[in-house]
């Protein structure tokens, strides 16, 4: 998949909102309202469910317009930016601490994993452009996939089937299939072997 904007703000904003571009609003008013509504409800039913309730963490997100296989373990302290734009497949882990900033539709293959404190990020601004408009990037994580602690996944990188990101690690490219890599930008370490 190649990186693609997938969202502008720049084509969706007026920039008759704020005479100072650094002040306008990067998304639209309905989308604010929804994403408060989703955050009262993340602090109030989500965040603060025991840990065992996978299944009522996934409904409250189906509720929100996520697309959640079964079996999908998202844990409480995770947190998706924008449920909306988050589709799983089966069996799919979000550890505590894990963040996933999805302006743009993510999706996440059978199996794949995101261990604590890993962060998607799916957005960054257009430094060239003297508005700085918000650009918003689909992603993918293959199947089998894992994102280790603490790891980064820069906008628009995609992680192939079966691919390791280390402890810590920042991907800025895309990540090949059964593939391990590690780093600061993160570079290819070795082959995974293929479990499946």
């Amino acid at each position: 998949m190649s990186r693609q904007i997938y969202y502008n703000a720049a084509e969706h904003i007026s920039p008759t909102t704020a005479e100072d571009p650094y002040l306008r609003p990067a998304f639209s008013r309905g989308n604010r309202i929804r994403r408060l509504v989703w955050n009262l409800c993340w602090m109030l039913f989500y965040r603060s469910s025991p840990r065992p309730l996978h299944a009522w963490r996934a409904s409250l997100l189906r509720l929100f317009g996520a697309t959640m296989g079964p079996n999908c373990h998202f844990y409480p302290k995770s947190k998706v930016w924008a449920p909306w734009n988050l589709v799983c497949a089966d069996q799919v882990t979000a550890g505590d601490g894990v963040e996933i900033y999805n302006p743009a539709p993510v999706h996440l293959g059978s199996h794949a994993i995101l261990s604590q404190e890993a962060y998607i990020c799916g957005a960054t601004h257009d430094y060239d452009d003297p508005a700085f408009p918000l650009i918003a990037y689909a992603m993918s994580f293959g199947a089998y996939s894992w994102i280790c602690a603490r790891a980064s996944v820069a906008p628009g990188v995609n992680v192939g089937e079966g691919a390791v990101l280390g402890l810590g690690s920042v991907a800025t490219r895309n990540l090949e299939p059964w593939t391990v890599y590690a780093g600061t930008p993160a570079v290819r370490v070795k082959e995974r072997q293929r479990t499946v």
